[in-house]
């Protein structure tokens, strides 16, 4: 069964880290680019990241200079790093293997991971 598993995510404080996985069973996520999104309540789905299947990443404007994002070849994962936590970075946070890291489209989706950073 090919599927998604997002992990890592819990409540923190401002200014505190965090970093989810993205893990796959099934298949290598070797070959695809994989992005991470995220919903905030009553708010629509945005993109956080994405990296390609030859390494090169973007990140969402409000990313920049807080997240990053890798793969594990030897896990099998993609990570999101997150520095300097914010309030508004509240939300579930969704991994998903995208068709191009120049389209939000995506192919498959985990089941989220909520992050919660309140004081």
């Amino acid at each position: 069964q090919v599927r998604l598993v997002e992990s890592g995510g819990g409540l923190v404080q401002p200014g505190e880290s965090l970093t989810l996985s993205c893990a796959a069973s099934g298949f290598s996520l070797d070959y695809y680019p994989i992005g991470w999104f995220r919903q905030a309540p009553g708010k629509g789905r945005e993109s956080v990241s994405c990296i390609s299947s030859n390494g090169n990443t973007n990140y969402a404007h409000f990313a920049w200079g807080r997240f990053s994002t890798s793969r594990d070849k030897a896990k099998n994962t993609v990570e999101l790093f997150m520095n300097g936590l914010k309030p508004e970075d509240t939300a579930v946070y969704y991994c998903a293997i995208q068709y191009n890291c120049g389209s939000d489209d995506a192919s498959q989706w985990g089941q989220g991971t909520q992050v919660t950073v309140s004081s």
